[in-house]
């Protein structure tokens, strides 16, 4: 497998899965603004969408957007996935929920003008951290161990840090439980993060 990523994206979701799962894959970096992979390539020769993630799986087959390559490696790896009957679907509904609407939160982040619309966007990040937070009543989001929804979450939880946006106190311990993970800090590394 080859795993196409960005520093700090939302790839590194994906990165972090993996090695959790102990798959043997390639990583390679892409700089977003020229679509150039680490070798030279370009990215839109690999998918017309131009953006990370990009898992390239053994038989060729191209798999795009966080929310699909997240579900089909915890189909794949279900120590990483939900549990019970309605595991996949809670696990799908957090996915969702993490994209649609905290991602895009932080999309509003980065994308605004000026000072009022920078504090309007970082409330509707705290909005959606504090939902998340409310909900969190064991170490992780579906009970003791970690699965793909957490990774997700981790990167989110990073980008908080990174614009000093204050975390609830449960998912500032849910950050610091991932980042002390062995695969965490290999991926950390591996992007130039840490």
């Amino acid at each position: 497998m080859k795993l196409y990523y960005s520093p700090l994206a939302c790839s590194l979701a994906d990165h972090i899965v993996l090695l959790e799962a102990g798959v043997p894959f390639e990583p390679e970096r892409v700089d977003l603004r020229t679509k150039r992979t680490a070798s030279g390539g370009d990215l839109r020769d690999i998918t017309p969408k131009g953006y990370v993630p990009v898992l390239v799986l053994d038989s060729g087959e191209v798999l795009t957007e966080n929310i699909a390559i997240l579900d089909w490696l915890a189909s794949q790896y279900p120590a990483l996935g939900g549990q019970g009957p309605l595991g996949r679907t809670r696990l799908l509904e957090a996915l969702t929920y993490l994209s649609t609407e905290l991602h895009h939160a932080f999309k509003a982040r980065l994308n605004a003008g000026g000072q009022t619309e920078k504090e309007r966007a970082e409330a509707v990040i705290a909005g959606h951290l504090d939902f998340l937070s409310e909900g969190l009543e064991t170490d992780y989001l579906f009970g003791d161990t970690p699965t793909v929804a957490d990774f997700y979450l981790f990167v989110m939880l990073l980008w908080a840090e990174k614009f000093d946006i204050g975390l609830p106190t449960a998912l500032a311990g849910l950050r610091a439980r991932i980042k002390a993970r062995p695969a965490v800090r290999t991926a950390m590394i591996n992007e130039g993060l840490i």
